[in-house]
């Protein structure tokens, strides 16, 4: 067993909160809330528990509001039956000697009507993405979304600030807000799909606006450093989303600016496509943003085991979050201690409801004994 891995080494959060390692559970939607309520049940105890001994457990993305979602079947944190939902989740987490943040998520124009009773998502500007929203129906076209209100928008900051404020009810050790992948906050980010021209579009201070008016917004109901975030620098392509000269420099402004706040940490992401070619994004992100930024830095997105240790070895992470790698392996830090073999996911049941799939993944020491 080979504990002296730079993964297996604890690490401490700003509000003192003490992990047992640096093997951190990435957010991956599931799709298993397939109730009413949209509310997290017994299947989530025990998906989550299961993996309690990473680090740091990231839950699923959750929305905000109903306005927020864009999937089927996705937990959300705004009615009181989804906190007591989540609170079954934090209890049993919590019983196995883990931590864990739940993510707090808006799609915006990555939806459809079709849950939002007719009407059109949400959006910085009327653009369409041109992707595939998730609907019970099946995957479905996207539409042009409509532009959002300044009511709108300040309603939408008055949400994470809800969610907030019940993820602490629900017991969570914090937070991180979802501002990647080509989602709402990330919408506003990029000078392609925000051509506002008021106080949340134009200029990147503008574009960057709203994520540090949430930032204070949850600082009133939660202590900041119990708030993490996540970027996704040099995603294009992807969602709709088309990177450009301005990108890059956008996101080194909102790094630069995260170190006036004491959060919990900052998580990137390593480019999900090749831009080797395209000279104006960053190819990796880590080691470009390390020195940029002051708190604890978090990176995810195409790591294995050997390039994990790697990363946090050079200085240029503190941590790594594995996704996929979570899915088919529950016991990944075991495995990591004693340089096992792991298991291959199955594809086919990542977004399907009931157990298969989803907490039917035997732990290593389950298949030794068969």
């Amino acid at each position: 067993m080979n504990n002296q891995q730079a993964l297996l080494q604890p690490i401490t959060l700003t509000d003192g909160l003490k992990l047992k390692n640096r093997v951190w559970m990435a957010p991956m939607t599931r799709s298993r809330a397939d109730n009413p309520e949209k509310k997290p049940f017994e299947i989530h105890q025990k998906y989550y528990a299961q993996r309690a001994s990473a680090g740091l457990i990231i839950t699923e993305g959750s929305q905000i509001s109903t306005k927020a979602v864009g999937y089927i079947n996705t937990p959300g944190i705004h009615t009181e039956a989804q906190v007591e939902g989540w609170k079954g989740v934090t209890e049993a987490v919590h019983r196995e000697g883990g931590h864990i943040f739940i993510q707090l998520w808006h799609v915006g124009r990555i939806s459809h009507p079709d849950f939002h009773q007719g009407d059109l998502p949400l959006a910085p500007s009327a653009i369409n993405p041109n992707s595939k929203s998730f609907t019970p129906e099946g995957f479905k076209e996207t539409v042009t979304p409509k532009g959002m209100s300044m009511e709108e928008i300040k309603q939408t900051i008055e949400d994470f600030k809800n969610a907030g404020k019940n993820a602490m009810k629900a017991g969570f050790d914090g937070v991180e807000i979802h501002s990647s992948n080509g989602y709402l906050l990330h919408q506003f980010f990029n000078a392609t799909s925000n051509i506002r021209e008021d106080e949340y579009g134009g200029s990147i201070e503008n574009r960057a606006r709203i994520l540090f008016e949430i930032l204070d917004a949850l600082k009133e109901v939660m202590p900041e450093q119990k708030i993490g975030l996540r970027l996704n620098p040099s995603l294009d392509g992807v969602f709709g989303m088309t990177a450009d000269e301005q990108t890059i420099p956008t996101f080194e402004y909102i790094v630069k600016k995260l170190n006036d706040y004491d959060l919990a940490y900052l998580h990137l992401s390593e480019p999900f496509t090749d831009v080797s070619e395209k000279p104006y994004l960053v190819t990796e992100i880590a080691k470009h943003f390390r020195p940029l930024y002051k708190g604890t830095l978090v990176i995810n997105a195409g790591f294995d085991q050997e390039k994990g240790n790697q990363v946090i070895e050079s200085g240029d992470a503190d941590a790594v979050a594995y996704g996929t790698l979570y899915i088919s392996n529950p016991d990944l830090v075991e495995r990591f201690a004693e340089n096992a073999e792991l298991a291959s996911p199955d594809k086919d049941t990542f977004y399907t409801p009931g157990e298969k799939g989803y907490t039917d993944y035997p732990e290593l020491k389950e298949s030794k004994v068969e």
